[in-house]
């Protein structure tokens, strides 16, 4: 249930700004403070599971690191099974992985075969939508296997970088959006 004392201006504020990281003229959104009050996080926890919910998610699939921190909270109030998608070198066992681009490189993305996503409606969880490419990636992982990508849900969206685009024809929320 909703705590509908709490708020997205609320919400916001808890979302602190650092400047200048990683590197120069980015500015970073800092979630510290949100994990901090744990009324905010039950509040945040509680709207991605609701969204989740109207999705018809029957597995939660969360993107390291700090996807763990709200997929984990989301799957266990969906009930529904969570999954690790994981960087290179962290699972176990057979697994399928994805390349894809980053601004200034590659990355990789795993997840492990069993237990498996085949024939489940998969809901994507992490912090943060930026240029989208993390989901994206995570959502072609999640269809190789057999799943269905039922949505995909952020605590935050930076709007100016677009990230929806290359999430086009998948259900996308988010709870904050900065543009």
């Amino acid at each position: 249930m909703v705590d509908a004392a709490f708020d997205v201006a609320r919400l916001r504020g808890l979302i602190r700004e650092i400047p200048d990281f990683p590197a120069p003229r980015v500015l970073f959104r800092d979630i510290t403070p949100l994990l901090h009050d744990p009324a905010a996080l039950r509040w945040t926890n509680d709207c991605l599971a609701g969204l989740a919910r109207e999705m018809g998610a029957e597995v939660v699939a969360g993107v390291e690191s700090r996807g763990f921190i709200f997929g984990v909270p989301v799957a266990e109030r969906l009930a529904a099974p969570f999954v690790p998608v994981r960087k290179p070198g962290k699972l176990p066992g057979p697994y399928a992985s994805v390349f894809y681009q980053l601004e200034y490189g590659q990355g990789s993305l795993e997840l492990h075969r069993d237990p498996s996503v085949e024939g489940r409606r998969v809901v994507v969880v992490d912090d943060l939508l930026a240029t989208g490419g993390t989901a994206a990636a995570t959502a072609r992982l999640v269809e190789e296997l057999g799943g269905t990508v039922a949505g995909c849900v952020f605590a935050i969206e930076l709007a100016a970088l677009g990230g929806r685009a290359h999430l086009e024809g998948y259900r996308v929320e988010s709870l904050v959006r900065f543009d």
